[in-house]
Formats: structure tokens, C-alpha cells, sequence
């Protein structure tokens, strides 16, 4: 028995349709029936993939499929060593995926965790404390500061409650809380003040709240839900790979069936087998066939790249490393490429571009409006007047407004030394708003310990939500005189809250340093201060206060806040993060398009995207309710205009993703709180961060970043391109590789020669020779103009036309040095073919490891970028070279290989041909370059 639309129905219906008593709670019998048939107050969770699902899922995939059948047949065939090969980079690439898919998902753990432990519940007419989890529907729940909200309750009692809800609607700003209040049935979540949502945590104050919802069908658990219904879609890289494993593997193939075709209507003998029947062909030509198969076979390995899954897993898993140290820490291994094709980022705004920090960056007192610098809670900042610097503490009004400030306020500044890196660090302890204060009147060198002497609390009327305001009554003692010269006072109460309320119970202001009578004229000029600050999305508090001779017996509102003398107004504000202009001019540079999502109210978020760029002439700005009345069609149809989007709920972040990705846009959606965790799921890439993130968007999200820094996203971003042109690097190095290997070995059986190159060695060709090279193109820094370019489509192939082009051509240049150095071998050595392969199958080789350097970009010269700024490719040339010539000359390895040691002039034979497919790809770049107007870089 769930009720979703309690803050739209009377108590008293609640009452009826729970069966519960305000005053007595539930009975221990009916608690106990409710929780056998409603289950326990938990998140559920499904089941996870077990070890044999995953390994599974690595198997299932076109390419290895071909590879095991490859490896299957070499090993009926004979050739061990063949088929241990193939099987071997098989279980490497399964063993690493299974590993990095294994890690299970925590998001729902950390949901869990969300849960209070305990809860105090009426039952039976008595208090006590029950866990968290055998909470049910019904139960009378009493609240208190420092608490999570145990489930989805309507409150029934609120005492100046107030509850940060940031994590679930992302308001930066505690939520004031109104039991006696019913609400429209579509008002959006963030505006639900009668309502209390399991996992938020209570700021202030006290109450009581009916339970209308628990576990699954609690606000946090329709989130969960909604995390468990999105299945993980592929990466553009997963699906392109996917694509180019089946056309390599369908190619591979249909060249097999066709050599061996060929090769049995080659055969003159052919014939007999329609005179003497087929099976005894076969039994005639057994060996001749064994042989054309293994050939087919041979095809089959060169055709194949076996070491691409794994080059790729490699690859993808060396940029994770990369990122981590630009403040990426990549969850899951595919996205890492994903983010290089991203084309909207979907911002959560608190914590994210702004601070999530309250901060004082305007006043007004006596006449004067000034500005404070400075950075979210660190004390430290300055004073301006005009631009000119100003000395808050000789200003008789500002000082006083600072004072009264600071000690009608009931927050803590509190500093505490990170360990890893001695800086001190700041944060405060209550309300957000009132925090700010506390850090303002510090920048001015105003310390509430010391305050605190000169001006002691003795009573105080809690701020009420009906009021508006609060009242502290202090003492003056010593130096806090100094503040009423004018008007000496040995009491003095204070009183702030909203301009408008305090405004109203004033008679008098305080003007350089003096009391004057309030005339109408001067109420405009303050109205007027506050509508402006208003505009500019600060949240505005008066501050106001009353001389009294001695203590009040029970100060009243009715006593003590009325004719009181106006002191000034303090405007502040969650600020943008200092790096995230700069940040997002970059991304406009690079292509992307970025939109603010978030739970804020629309003054305050178009301010924000307007005061950092973000919001641009002609931009939309769309709330959560105008996204409700959208069609899923009409929101597409706006996707391209939006740039804002507030007072959204969970649904509404997924719906704007999925609108994007309607448009064809790849998304990278960031967020740091529990409502962002449906959305970071849905999305291409979710991006958490790292410090303010909960562990629900950490544990959901594809990447979290690790120091909250928003222009840490475009880092990201530069990275993720250069490990997918990376990838391409390789791929089309791998790929010319093994065209070249096809057309060798189909060439030489159109004309007639004998197999230059064997199963083996074209294996240790692919493994060993060009996979070392291959991961170190994947080391490469990335050309210097990437983040000059659009983003790539996710529709664009691996392989473009230039790539296609670039494989044809080097394969035909390959095959045609191979085959022309193996004529020419087969001439020196007549009566040695193991000779002739021996040097065919070292020139292609080498030509293989010199044409790597070239290969360490697509268009720009090696002569430009430099044979040495990729250290790693040295190595891995030097490395695969000692490789070649251990299997050339080691004496118990040659049986193996089939081959012979080489002599001097033998190398001396090959080395022209082994600078000619390096030579022709430079010429290439040096074409591709000019048609695509690059110049001379």
C-alpha cells in the first residue's frame, strides 16, 4: 500500500486510507502484517551476470568465432603450434574482459547506504527506535536534525524544519518544510514542501512525517529502478570493431572457400573425380588437398588480425592510466574512446559549475553598495566600492551589518588539514545560507569565537517559515560599544530574514553611523537594492536591529521585532567555479555543445548560464513542467536550441538525454547526485565527480572526474580523441599489414609460385612482429591541432575512404616487394625454397617496422612530428627486430619457423624493398594532406 500522490491529499484521507492514528502510530501487529506483505524497507536489486554469462559474452563474438574455428582446424590438421597461437590470444583478450565486466555495479549498494540505520516511530502510543528496513507504510516517523529521512513521508508536524535535498532534486539551498500545506498532484519534486524523501538529510529543525512510501516505490527507488531498466548500450568503438570484425571475418571467408575453390580447379587432375567418384579422388589427392587447405588456412591467419581485440583491451586499458593522471578515472573500459566523439555535454549545475558553496558577493548598507571577493568558504577576500578597495571595518555600517550577521546566525566555519596535501580546508557546519555570512564577516577579520565574546547570546526567537526571520538578543560588552557610539546600549537584539518582512517592522536606518527616520523615498532606494541583486539570481537577507535597555522576561515577535532600525542587505549566491568559463569557451571551440540541467529555480539557473557563457543569444530555457507537457517528439524537435533546462526531476534529465540522442548527438551527461544516476546511466558517458559526487552517481557513471574540475571534462574529451585516433592508428597499421599478407599469398598462387610466406610465420608476423609496434602507436601524444577539429560523427566508420585508400595501396606496394624480392631469392636460392621464404618473410618484416614510425599519424609527416617523440615505438621497433632475427637465426627455434640463417647480401637484397611501403605512405599523407588543406604540417 503506496500512496505517490500524498502531498496532494488531506491528512485526514491519509489517516483513513494508511489505517494509522497521528498521536498512537500503528500497532506492533499491524506493523508486523505490513512488513510481511509490503517486504522489507530496501532497495531490491537484480540479479547480477554470473563468471560463465561473462565469458560467455567475450566468445560471442564474430571475430574469435573465426579464430576458434582457424585454431580448430589447424589442430586437426597437425599444426600445434598454429593453433596453441591462435588459442593462446583468445583466453588473453576473454581473461581481460571478463576482468574489467566483472566489477560489478555498486550504485545500488550506495542507495542502500543512503537509508538510515534507525528510525524513531510511534507505535502502539510509545517512541521507539526500530531499523531503518522494517519501516512500513503508515508509520509515524519523528525527525530531527543530523537525521536521513528514513522513507518517502508527508509531514504531518514541521518545526523550522528545513532538509537538504541537493542530492536528490539538486537544490544547492536546505528546503524549508510545511506540514500544513496540500499541493497540486503535479507540482514538481523540488517543490513538494510538505513531503520528506527517504535519503535526503534534515539541516534544522524538527518533525513528524506519515510514511506514504518505502523501498521500491520511495522516490530513491524509483531512481533505482530506473538505473536497472537502462541495459548498457555499446560504445560507437564497440559497435564499429563489431561491424569490421564480421566484414574481416565474412572477407576472410569467402577468400578461404575461393583459394581452395581455385585451387582444386587448378589441379589438372580434377577431372577424374567426375569418372572415378569424388572419394576416391580424395583418397588419391589426400595430401595435395591437406596442403591447399592449409593454405586456405594460411589465408584465413593472414586475413584475421589476431592481436587486434587485444591491442584494443591494451590500449584502452594504457589510456585509462593516461587519464587518471589528467583527473580521469575511467570505470569502464570502452568509454574511454567515448568522450573523443562526444558532441553535448548535459551539465548537472550545483557542485558542478558552481561550487556548491554559498558565498556573500554583495551588500548594501548606509547608502553603500560594495562587493566581496573570494572562493566559496575560504575566509579569505576583499572589499570593493566601485571597483575601488574598501576597508570594511571602518565603515560604522558595514561593520555593524557584518556583526549583526554573524551573530544572529546559528552556522559554524569550520577548518580542518587535509592530510595528503596540508592545505587547510573549510566547510560549515549548518545552514548553507547562513554560513556564508559567517565567511563573509571572517574576509572582513571578524571571528565568531571573538564575536561571540563581545557580544554573548542570552536569548532568541527561532527563525519559522511563517515569520520569515529570526532574533538573537546579545549582551554589549568591551569593544562591541564601539559599534552604537551614537546610541549607547547595554542590550541589543538583531533580526534578519527576508528583505520585504524586515523592511516592513523597520522606522529608522542607520546611516553612516548615524539613526535616521525611515521615509518613503528611502524604502524605494532599499526595495530597489534588493530587486536588483534579485535579478542577478542572489538570494537577498535584510538585516535589521532594536537597542533595548534590559532583557526581555519572554521575548515575543509581538515584543521585540518591531520598530527596529535598518541596517543593510547581504546578497549571495552558489558561484560558478572560477575555471568554468574558460572551460566552456574550449568546448565551444572543439564543437561541443553544453547544457545546464538542474533542480534549481530558472531565475537563478539562467543567471548562472548567462554569467559563464553558457547561455547564448537565441538559447532555450526550458523548467521541468513545460518538459512534462513535451511529447518526446516535440523535446527532440527543441534539442538543438536548448541550453538550459531547471526544476527538472530524474525523468526529465533521461528524456533530455534520450532527445538529444535523438538528434544523433553522442552525450556525455555529468552529475554528482543521486537524481543525476538515471540520467549518467542512460547517457553515452556519464561523468561523476569525484569529491562532491555520492557514491550512487560514482558507482553508475563511466568515468568520475577526480577533482570536480569542470574544464577537467575537456582535458577528458582531448584525450578520449586522441586514444580513438590512436586506435585508428593502429588499426589501419594492423590492417595494411594484413592486406598486404592476403594479397601476397593470393598473388603468388594466380602466378603460379610457391607460398612465400607459411601459417607460422605469418603468425609470429601478426602476434609479435607488428603487435608491439601497434600497442606503441598507441602511445602516441596526439596531433597538435585535435582539439581543432568537430567532433567525429559516431556514424563514421574506423575505416573512412583515406584509410581505405591508404590500406589498398600499401598492401598492393607490400605484396609487390614481397613477391619481387621472393622472385628474386628463388633465383639465388633454386634449390632452396625454405631460403626464398626465409627472406620474403624478413623483408616484410622490416618493411612492416619502418613503415610503424610512418604510421604515427594519419597526415602529418614523420619528418614533422619527429622520429624520437614517441620513445615507446622505439622500443618496440628495436624489440620486434631482435624478435625477427631470433627466429632467423636462433638454431632450435629455425625448425619451428622453417627457416634458414641469412647472409650479409641477403640484407643487402632486401633493403630496398623494405623502405617501399614506408616510402609510399609518407607520399600518401603528403596527397591526403594537400587535398584536405592542411599544408605543409
Amino acid at each position: 500500500m503506496q500512496d505517490k500522490e500524498a502531498h496532494a491529499r488531506q491528512l485526514e484521507e491519509l489517516v483513513s486510507t494508511f489505517q494509522t492514528h497521528l498521536e498512537k502510530g500503528l500497532t506492533s501487529q499491524d506493523a508486523r502484517a505490513r512488513l510481511e506483505n509490503d517486504g522489507p524497507n530496501e532497495l531490491s536489486e537484480r540479479p547480477r551476470p554470473g563468471f560463465l554469462a561473462l565469458l560467455w559474452n567475450q566468445f560471442n563474438n564474430y571475430l574469435v568465432i573465426i579464430l576458434v574455428v582457424a585454431a580448430g582446424i589447424s589442430l586437426a590438421l597437425g599444426e600445434y603450434i598454429d593453433s596453441i597461437a591462435i588459442l593462446f590470444i583468445i583466453v588473453l583478450n576473454s581473461v581481460v574482459g571478463v576482468i574489467q565486466e566483472s566489477k560489478a555495479e555498486q550504485a545500488l549498494e550506495a542507495l542502500k547506504k543512503m537509508s538510515a540505520p534507525n528510525a524513531q516511530v510511534l507505535r502502539d502510543g510509545q517512541q521507539i527506535s526500530v531499523p531503518g528496513r522494517e519501516l512500513v507504510t503508515g508509520d509515524i516517523v519523528l525527525l530531527e536534525a543530523g537525521n536521513y529521512v528514513p522513507a518517502d513521508l508527508r509531514l504531518i508536524e514541521s518545526i523550522n524544519l528545513k532538509i537538504d535535498e541537493a542530492s536528490l532534486t539538486g537544490e544547492s539551498v536546505p528546503v524549508e518544510k510545511t506540514a500544513n500545506v496540500v499541493l497540486d498532484a503535479n507540482i514538481p519534486l523540488g517543490d513538494r514542501k510538505n513531503t520528506a524523501f527517504m535519503g535526503t538529510l534534515i539541516t534544522y529543525g524538527r518533525g513528524q512525517g506519515l510514511v506514504t512510501g518505502t523501498g521500491m516505490s520511495t522516490q530513491i527507488g524509483l531512481i533505482a529502478e530506473m538505473i536497472q531498466s537502462f541495459e548498457a548500450e555499446d560504445t560507437p568503438l564497440q559497435k564499429k570493431l563489431e561491424y569490421l570484425g564480421k566484414v574481416l571475418g565474412t572477407a576472410c571467408l569467402a577468400i578461404c572457400v575461393l583459394v581452395f575453390i581455385y585451387g582444386l580447379f587448378r589441379d589438372t587432375h580434377l577431372s577424374s573425380a567426375f569418372s572415378t567418384g569424388f572419394m576416391h579422388y580424395l583418397e588419391n589427392e589426400k595430401k595435395d588437398i591437406i596442403t591447399l587447405f592449409m593454405t586456405a588456412v594460411s589465408l584465413a591467419i593472414a586475413a584475421v588480425p589476431e592481436g587486434l581485440p587485444a591491442i584494443v583491451t591494451i590500449c584502452l586499458a594504457l589510456g585509462m592510466q593516461r587519464m587518471i593522471r589528467h583527473n580521469a578515472l575511467i570505470r569502464k573500459l570502452p568509454a574511454v574512446e567515448t568522450l573523443g566523439c562526444a558532441t553535448v555535454i548535459c551539465s548537472d549545475k550545483t557542485g558542478t559549475l558552481t561550487q556548491n558553496e554559498m558565498t556573500v558577493v554583495q551588500g548594501w548598507a548606509g547608502g553603500k553598495r560594495f562587493r566581496v571577493t573570494g572562493e566559496g568558504y575560504n575566509p579569505v577576500g576583499d572589499f570593493f566600492v566601485s571597483d575601488q578597495p574598501f576597508d570594511a571595518n571602518a565603515d560604522p555600517d558595514v561593520s555593524l551589518l557584518l556583526h549583526g550577521s554573524l551573530v544572529c546566525n546559528d552556522a559554524r566555519l569550520q577548518e580542518k588539514t587535509d592530510e595528503e596535501s596540508g592545505k587547510a580546508l573549510w566547510r560549515i557546519i549548518g545552514d548553507p545560507t547562513e554560513g556564508a555570512m559567517v565567511v563573509a564577516a571572517a574576509k572582513s577579520g571578524y571571528w565568531q569565537n571573538d564575536i561571540e565574546i563581545q557580544l554573548p547570546r542570552v536569548q532568541e526567537i527561532p527563525f519559522d517559515s511563517d515569520r520569515k526571520r529570526m532574533t538573537t538578543i546579545h549582551h554589549v560588552k568591551g569593544q562591541a560599544h564601539a559599534l552604537f557610539a551614537e546610541t549607547p546600549m547595554p542590550v541589543v537584539a538583531f533580526v534578519k530574514g527576508a528583505p520585504d518582512v524586515i523592511l516592513d517592522l523597520c522606522k529608522q536606518q542607520r546611516i553612516n553611523g548615524k539613526v535616521v527616520d525611515l521615509n518613503d523615498e528611502m524604502r524605494s532606494a532599499i526595495l530597489q537594492q534588493n530587486r536588483e541583486m534579485a535579478s542577478s539570481a542572489l538570494r537577498v537577507l535584510a538585516v535589521s536591529y532594536l537597542p533595548l535597555q534590559d532583557l526581555v522576561d519572554q521575548p515575543t515577535p509581538e515584543n521585540v521585532e518591531k520598530d527596529l532600525i535598518f541596517i543593510g542587505l547581504v546578497g549571495m549566491i552558489d558561484p560558478p567555479r572560477p575555471e568554468v568559463i574558460e572551460a566552456l569557451k574550449v568546448a565551444r571551440g572543439a564543437g561541443l555543445k553544453s547544457v545546464m540541467v538542474t533542480g534549481d529555480y530558472k531565475d537563478t539557473a539562467e543567471a548562472i548560464a548567462r554569467d559563464i557563457g553558457l547561455l547564448t543569444p537565441g538559447g532555450l530555457v526550458l523548467t521541468g513542467p513545460e518538459i512534462e507537457n513535451m511529447s518526446d517528439a516535440e523535446l527532440a524537435a527543441k534539442a538543438a536550441h536548448i541550453e538550459v533546462c531547471c526544476r527538472v526531476s530524474p525523468q526529465h534529465k533521461t528524456r533530455i538525454v534520450d532527445a538529444m540522442k535523438a538528434n544523433n548527438h553522442v552525450v556525455a551527461m555529468t552529475g554528482d547526485g543521486v537524481n543525476d544516476a538515471p540520467a549518467l546511466k542512460r547517457a553515452n558517458i556519464g561523468v561523476a565527480m569525484g569529491i562532491t559526487g555520492t557514491d550512487v552517481a560514482k558507482q553508475t557513471a563511466d568515468m568520475v572526474l577526480t577533482d570536480d574540475n569542470f574544464a577537467s571534462i575537456v582535458s577528458a574529451i582531448e584525450q578520449g580523441r586522441i586514444i580513438y585516433s590512436n586506435i585508428r592508428k593502429f588499426v589501419y597499421f594492423l590492417l595494411a599489414c594484413n592486406v598486404g599478407e592476403i594479397l601476397i599469398i593470393f598473388s603468388a598462387m594466380l602466378l603460379g609460385m610457391p607460398i612465400p610466406l607459411l601459417p607460422v610465420q605469418l603468425l609470429w608476423l601478426n602476434l609479435v612482429s607488428d603487435g608491439a609496434p601497434a600497442l606503441a602507436l598507441g602511445l602516441e601524444q596526439g596531433d597538435s591541432d585535435i582539439m581543432k577539429e568537430p567532433p567525429r560523427s559516431s556514424t563514421e566508420p574506423v575505416i573512412n575512404k583515406d584509410m581505405a585508400i591508404g590500406i589498398t595501396i600499401i598492401g598492393l606496394v607490400d605484396a609487390a616487394a614481397v613477391l619481387g624480392v621472393f622472385s628474386l631469392a628463388l633465383q639465388r636460392y633454386p634449390n632452396s625454397l625454405a631460403a626464398a621464404q626465409t627472406i620474403a618473410f624478413a623483408t616484410l618484416c622490416c618493411s612492416e617496422l619502418i613503415r610503424a614510425l610512418t604510421s604515427r599519424s594519419e597526415y602529418h609527416s614523420i619528418f614533422t612530428i619527429g622520429f624520437f617523440t614517441n620513445r615507446w615505438i622505439i622500443w618496440a621497433i628495436g624489440l620486434s627486430f631482435i624478435m625477427v632475427l631470433v627466429v632467423v637465426y636462433v638454431p632450435f627455434l629455425r625448425p619451428f619457423f622453417d627457416t634458414v640463417p641469412l647472409q650479409f647480401n641477403d640484407w643487402l637484397l632486401m633493403l630496398p624493398f623494405c623502405f617501399a611501403s614506408p616510402a609510399a605512405m609518407e607520399l600518401l599523407k603528403f596527397l591526403f594532406r594537400m587535398h584536405r588543406g592542411i599544408g605543409a604540417k
